[in-house]
């Protein structure tokens, strides 16, 4: 394990999306936010409390999950495939860099931007509705959770493209749909069967009641939720790093 090397590779992928603020940080946050804006508070008005919370608070904990699932994901996959078409791949091929050390330089650094966004936007929100931490531990889990599933969900996104347009494959064709399914801005519980049965394999799903919980306190997350989070972390991990050891679509 080359720690040093590994630690090289995160400060490096840090000072990437730090270069441009505009672009990584304030242009998604500014997004997230409008969204907290438009929905909270026009659909708010209309919207009776849910689960004995206002609808506005209610909102926050999926909109720092978007944060930080949009982020973390993008961070990871543009960057290695950038790296690719530049060509400047060879550099960490012939650095003393395994798979393992690659593994945790990107997705560290996926980490820490979809973080840093998801925080941002929960900073912003506290200004409208006040503060909510019912469960620190938990909401910390599910906080780094999120944002390591989507930061190595975006690696193997960019270990797999080899065009432009496939980057965008996943956030479009995949991340959305789930996102805006998994119960961002309502709650699945109140959705009729099967509905609210299929819902449950989405795994969005169970990212966002783990904040809710954790936020607001609201019963919502389970052990078996937490279960199938944990499993795709651990698949996504172990697909990440075969990709990696056996150089798939990177070693010419």
């Amino acid at each position: 394990m080359n720690v040093i090397g590994a630690k090289t590779l995160l400060q490096k992928e840090v000072r990437r999306f730090l270069r441009v603020p505009g672009q990584t940080v304030l242009q998604p946050l500014i997004s997230t936010t409008l969204y907290f804006v438009v929905f909270g508070y026009t659909l708010g008005g209309r919207q009776q409390d849910v689960d004995g919370v206002s609808y506005v608070s209610f909102i926050v904990p999926g909109l720092v999950f978007l944060g930080i699932a949009n982020n973390a994901f993008l961070n990871a996959s543009s960057s290695f495939f950038i790296t690719k078409i530049q060509g400047t791949i060879v550099d960490l091929l012939v650095a003393p860099l395994g798979p393992t050390e690659l593994l945790i330089g990107f997705v560290a650094g996926a980490m820490v931007r979809g973080l840093l966004v998801g925080l941002l936007t929960w900073a912003a929100a506290l200004v409208f509705t006040g503060a909510h931490l019912v469960h620190p531990l938990t909401t910390l889990l599910f906080l780094g959770l999120s944002a390591y599933v989507f930061s190595v969900l975006g690696l193997v996104a960019g270990i797999w493209a080899e065009k432009f347009e496939q980057i965008n494959f996943f956030p479009t064709f995949l991340m959305l749909p789930l996102t805006f399914l998994g119960g961002v801005f309502y709650s699945v519980h109140s959705l009729p069967e099967p509905f609210r049965t299929i819902s449950l394999f989405n795994p969005v799903v169970h990212m966002v009641e783990g904040l809710r919980a954790g936020m607001l306190g609201l019963d919502e997350g389970s052990p078996l939720g937490l279960g199938l989070l944990v499993g795709l972390a651990v698949l996504a991990t172990v697909v990440a790093h075969r990709m990696l050891a056996v150089g798939y679509r990177v070693k010419s």
